[in-house]
């Protein structure tokens, strides 16, 4: 994608343009496009606006965002809930699909991340706390 050409220089075109000069003539005499004289003029008219329209940024999450309070409760109301199953909560009370990856990004934003941590690994920790099998042989025949 190019780069966002400056105000500058949007300006200069748009004067040379109420000087007298035609947009195909203004675009020559500044190397741009044409299409791009014409569409800043449109502008300028219409809005008179001269800065550049906002580039990149999140546009999508504010889909979501509307459902932020219902994500939140349902996570406080079961603290190990899955994101698929928020996703089908969403969707069997509102109407709304959501990918668990969205709902994901959504919870990442506000740092509710769910590490796994001691009191989940309490029966893996027993399984390690067992004796190997060799130890148990030889202690039988013993």
């Amino acid at each position: 994608m190019a780069k966002t050409l400056s105000e500058d220089l949007r300006v200069r075109v748009m004067a040379a343009v109420e000087g007298g000069l035609s947009r195909h003539a203004a675009a020559e005499r500044f190397g741009i496009g044409v299409a791009t004289a014409v569409r800043w003029l449109r502008t300028w008219h219409e809005a008179g606006a001269t800065a550049a329209k906002p580039r990149g940024g999140d546009r999508h999450s504010g889909r979501i965002e509307a459902f932020g309070a219902v994500i939140l409760a349902a996570v406080a109301r079961q603290v190990d809930i899955t994101l698929v199953e928020l996703a089908a909560l969403l969707e069997r009370e509102h109407g709304e699909r959501f990918a668990p990856s969205t709902i994901w990004r959504f919870l990442n934003r506000r740092d509710l991340t769910f590490k796994k941590n001691r009191t989940c690994q309490r029966a893996g920790a027993a399984r390690r706390r067992r004796p190997a099998r060799s130890r148990v042989r030889a202690a039988a025949r013993a």
